[in-house]
C-alpha cells in the first residue's frame, strides 16, 4: 500500500500542470517588438506620422539588443542554447507535424526557433538600413534593401502567426495565452522559478521612456528637419513611376 501511494505521489509529481515557462522580459520584448514593428509598418508612407516611424525602428533595434542580451543570461527557456537546434532537429519536427505525431517541447520548438531568428535578423537589418538611408550613408539601394527586408519580415510574421495557430490545434494548446500569461501545461520540473518582473518593468520603461523622449524633443533628435527620407517608404512609392 505504501508503495503504491509513492508511486502515484511520484506520477502526479510529473503530471502536467500549468507552470511558468516565459518570464516577463520575454513576454514584454514580445509584444512590444509586435507594437514597434506594427506601427512602423503602418506609419511607413505618412509625413505627419514620420517621427513616429523613426522612434519605432530605433526601437526594434533597442529590443533585439535587449533580447540579444536577454538570450544569453535569461532563465531557462529564453536561452538561445535550450531552444537554437541544428537542421535535423528542424527536420525531425516538420516531419513529426506531417506525420500526425508532432513533438511537444516546452518552449520553442526548433521550427519556431528558427522563425524566431530570422525576425531577429530582419529587424535589425530593418532598422540599420533606415538608420543608414536617414543619415545618406548610402545610394538609392539603401531604400531598396530596407524596403525588402520590411516587405519579408512582414510575411515572416504571417507565416509565423499561421505556425502559431496551427501548433495551438495540433498540442491543444493556446499558445498566444501563454505568451500573455507565461503559463503552458508542463511538469513542474519544466518550468522556471521566477519571472524576473523587475526585469521586464526597467525594460518597459526604458522603452516609454524613449519615446518620451523623442516626442519631447524631435528637433534636438534632428526628426523633423527637412524632407522626409526616401528609406520611410517601406511598401513602396509610385511617385517616381
Amino acid at each position: 500500500m505504501n508503495t503504491e501511494s509513492a508511486f502515484r505521489a511520484e506520477a502526479s509529481a510529473d503530471a502536467p500542470r500549468q507552470v511558468l515557462v516565459w518570464d516577463a522580459p520575454v513576454r514584454v520584448f514580445h509584444w512590444l517588438l509586435v507594437l514597434s514593428f506594427a506601427g512602423a509598418w503602418l506609419t511607413a508612407e505618412s509625413e505627419r506620422w514620420r517621427l513616429a516611424h523613426v522612434t519605432l525602428g530605433y526601437t526594434m533595434a533597442g529590443l533585439v539588443a535587449f533580447r540579444v542580451l536577454w538570450g544569453l543570461i535569461g532563465t531557462r527557456h529564453a536561452r538561445f542554447a535550450s531552444f537554437v537546434r541544428g537542421r535535423a532537429a528542424v527536420t525531425r519536427y516538420l516531419g513529426s507535424l506531417v506525420r500526425g505525431r508532432p513533438e511537444h517541447h516546452v518552449g520553442h520548438n526548433p521550427a519556431g526557433a528558427l522563425a524566431i531568428v530570422a525576425l531577429l535578423l530582419l529587424a535589425v537589418a530593418v532598422a540599420f538600413t533606415g538608420w543608414a538611408g536617414y543619415q545618406e550613408l548610402a545610394g538609392h539601394w539603401v531604400e531598396e534593401v530596407h524596403e525588402g527586408a520590411a516587405t519579408v519580415m512582414l510575411v515572416l510574421v504571417g507565416v509565423h502567426v499561421a505556425a502559431v495557430a496551427l501548433s495551438s490545434w495540433l498540442h491543444r494548446e493556446n499558445l498566444v495565452a501563454s505568451m500573455v500569461t507565461g503559463r503552458k501545461a508542463a511538469p513542474p520540473a519544466a518550468g522556471i522559478r521566477s519571472a524576473w518582473r523587475s526585469v521586464a518593468a526597467v525594460l518597459l520603461v526604458a522603452v516609454l521612456g524613449f519615446w518620451w523622449l523623442q516626442w519631447q524633443a524631435p528637433a534636438a533628435a534632428g526628426l523633423l528637419a527637412g524632407p522626409a527620407p526616401a528609406w520611410g517608404k517601406m511598401a513602396g512609392d509610385d511617385e517616381d513611376d
